[in-house]
């Protein structure tokens, strides 16, 4: 086990932060001055370290390449009114790390490198957390199979990263989703739960046709049928039908816990909603739709927080959303966004500070 005080850092020499505008940044592109790395060799974590971002030595035949053992997770940190910096539900995202790490047959990593690796980071590039509505610090701790050598096999060797990007909005508008028939995100029995690389790899092509014509994404459905929905894209999704809001269930490992779902859940609870977790018909949600009473539909994930759905496309059947009068997910994300900022009560103690 690693201790705080065992992790080395090294600063950079100077800050790239003079060059950036933190007022005009899209998702995913720019990256602070320091990353954290760790190594597992001979069944153990070692070689802990906060070091300038820098490019990585890679032999070619380096097992991730060619069997895409890795995992990853996504975390927010943002300041407050008074500058204090805070990661949104952190140890969530650790424990769902290594649920992750187990499906893929890759080491458990000690909590004392996630958690104290990511505050010492963060800390060291607070100044990076940008202050701009919907924007963040993005903090991506990944992991990767190491092992130089060709064979299909767990690997012994691995790597682990932390980098922090700041961030503006992943989607800037509300969305226009295109219901997927033909290819599948995951099956039972699959790696659906986890959040393994290859996960989004697959994805890619799907969601590619539906661009082409108009959409932004795909809501997925089951393997089986194409009649059950399962995520949006990256996002779990949400249905306000009546008074009851409505995501599909976790129990058939085909889904993302997601952390923004949970704090959803417990959020749309606290408004006064009865909340589902169920397997959902999609003729059951376009009946809702017919009969008036499905009301709002929206996305929930860590890079995209809470984001609106104004057309859901179905066969030959649209539905459209006058997203302009919505109230429960436009509330939500004030919520959400408020507790992350200082400006509400963090109630159930989500945030934790730098």
């Amino acid at each position: 086990m690693v201790a705080a005080m065992d992790i080395s850092i090294r600063k950079a020499e100077r800050s790239k932060l003079q060059d950036m505008n933190l007022d005009n940044l899209p998702f995913g592109k720019y990256f602070t001055d320091h990353m954290l790395e760790a190594d597992y060799e001979n069944g153990e974590w070692k070689n802990v370290e906060i070091k300038p971002y820098q490019p990585l030595l890679l032999n070619p035949s380096v097992a991730a390449l060619h069997y895409g053992q890795a995992i990853f997770e996504g975390i927010k940190a943002y300041k407050d009114k008074d500058g204090n910096a805070y990661i949104f539900r952190p140890h969530d995202n650790y424990n769902r790390f290594n649920i992750s790490a187990e499906r893929m047959q890759m080491p458990q990593l000690p909590e004392e490198i996630f958690m104290e690796g990511m505050k010492q980071l963060v800390a060291l590039d607070k100044s990076w957390i940008p202050t701009k509505e919907d924007h963040s610090l993005y903090i991506r701790p990944f992991m990767f199979s190491s092992d130089e050598v060709i064979g299909v096999r767990p690997s012994d060797n691995y790597k682990f990263l932390i980098i922090l990007s700041p961030t503006g909005p992943y989607y800037n508008a509300p969305m226009r989703i295109y219901v997927e028939e033909k290819y599948v995100r995951a099956v039972p029995g699959g790696v659906g739960f986890a959040k393994a690389a290859g996960n989004y790899g697959a994805a890619m092509y799907a969601t590619a046709q539906a661009k082409k014509i108009g959409y932004d994404q795909v809501l997925w459905t089951d393997a089986f049928e194409h009649k059950y929905v399962q995520e949006i894209g990256t996002m779990n999704v949400f249905f306000i039908i009546g008074s009851t809001a409505f995501t599909p269930s976790l129990e058939q490992g085909t889904i993302l816990d997601g952390v923004t779902r949970q704090s959803s859940i417990t959020l749309l609870k606290e408004m006064g909603f009865a909340v589902e977790e169920k397997q959902l018909n999609i003729d059951d949600i376009i009946d809702a739709y017919k009969a008036g009473l499905l009301y709002e539909v929206f996305g929930t994930g860590t890079a995209a927080t809470i984001s609106l759905i104004k057309e859901l496309r179905y066969k030959d059947f649209v539905m459209h959303f006058d997203v302009a009068s919505w109230q429960t997910a436009p509330l939500l994300k004030k919520w959400l966004t408020d507790i992350r900022e200082g400006r509400r009560e963090d109630k159930y103690n989500w945030m934790l500070k730098v």
